[in-house]
């Protein structure tokens, strides 16, 4: 009898697991502000076949672009900027979404509207819920200006897009 049952209990365990394996691997992010300004949101990402799917929504920017990145590390100890450099694991220039060179973590702008609001809905083909380009772990980060895609002639464009300081972040988690 004992060993029936152990059998049954190992069965649904297995059961379980494989039910676990056909649900989407599921990333969230809690992006807040460090320095006192009220901006925040929550992002979502989804693991689908060769793309990750975005979405979510942030508050509290006026009406413009801004530069939306994946950074190295989920490292928020000392606010946004203890999250290094995009990440960039393939040593290419910084680029836009769509560009075939471009750092891993460029993920473009998000727009603000009038009310200080963005909603974000798009797929990237580079990022990864596994995997060398896996994202778990690493920060997201908000910009304070728009990202200029690596096509201007500032120093900084090749490097960062030229978006300027850390406005918001946070850590990217499994869900």
């Amino acid at each position: 009898m004992l060993y029936h049952l152990l059998f049954l209990s190992v069965a649904g365990v297995i059961v379980s697991a494989q039910n676990v394996g056909n649900a989407p691997l599921r990333a969230i992010v809690k992006l807040s502000s460090p320095d006192g300004r009220d901006v925040h949101g929550n992002i979502t990402l989804t693991q689908l076949e060769g793309r990750v799917h975005v979405e979510g929504s942030i508050y509290g920017l006026p009406p413009g672009q801004y530069g939306f990145h994946v950074h190295e590390t989920g490292d928020i100890t000392r606010g946004c900027i203890s999250t290094g450099s995009h990440f960039n694991p393939e040593k290419k220039d910084h680029g836009h979404p769509s560009d075939e060179v471009r750092h891993v973590g460029d993920l473009g702008n998000v727009e603000f509207d009038m009310n200080r609001f963005s909603n974000i809905n798009f797929e990237d083909k580079l990022i990864a819920l596994y995997g060398p380009h896996n994202v778990l772990g690493r920060a997201i980060v908000l910009h304070e200006k728009a990202d200029d895609f690596g096509r201007s002639d500032h120093p900084d464009s090749r490097k960062t897009g030229n978006a300027g300081g850390r406005v918001a972040c946070g850590v990217i988690g499994i869900l």
